[in-house]
């Protein structure tokens, strides 16, 4: 069962500095390459924190899938268009276009998803977990708590509990389980097929 702690991860400052992300998860490309333009990975789970308005780094031939997780909305404009993002409301958009941020209610924390486009497909559901029935999550799944309380157990192991924004990878043979109350998002990144 692999558990990552977002107490662990590295903050690291975006490329044009209008923000910091953490990174729970990727798929290196084997087109290689030193970053997502060039190609370093086929796809990326982070969370970031976004403290002032101004534009987004461009993942050119990537698509992105973007859900507000602290703070209540994010004006996002996505070549010349005007989108207001809502809490726990995945807004899925082309990676090379030009986008900038503004926060009219304050700074916020989002769950980000880039994919290649037209290799992988991403899919963020955020669902109530409850404490009588629990929640899976098979390979190709992320689970990420958002709030509240919960652990996470498979068939080998003792519920481990989960702090606000640890995530777990699901797995097909050993199966994590996450019991509880409060809000997970499930990303789920599907290989197209051709």
């Amino acid at each position: 069962m692999q558990i990552i702690r977002f107490a662990d991860l590295k903050a690291e400052p975006w490329r044009n500095g209008g923000g910091v992300t953490r990174q729970l998860a990727s798929r290196h490309s084997a087109a290689g390459g030193e970053d997502g333009q060039g190609g370093a990975w086929d796809w990326r789970v982070s969370i970031a924190d976004v403290t002032r308005a101004g534009d987004f780094s461009p993942f050119p031939g990537m698509e992105r899938l973007l859900t507000v997780i602290e703070g209540d909305l994010l004006l996002l404009t996505v070549g010349g268009a005007e989108h207001p993002v809502e809490k726990y409301r995945p807004f899925r958009f082309d990676g090379g276009a030009a986008t900038a941020g503004a926060l009219p209610t304050g700074d916020i924390r989002n769950l980000n998803v880039i994919t290649r486009a037209g290799a992988y497909k991403a899919y963020t559901s955020i669902i109530e977990l409850s404490k009588k029935r629990s929640k899976p999550l098979w390979d190709g799944q992320l689970g990420v708590l958002l709030q509240g309380q919960a652990t996470v157990a498979d068939a080998s192991d003792e519920p481990v509990a989960l702090d606000r924004y640890d995530a777990v990878m699901g797995s097909d043979s050993s199966t994590p389980e996450i019991l509880g109350r409060g809000f997970l998002a499930v990303v789920s990144i599907d290989p197209v097929e051709d």
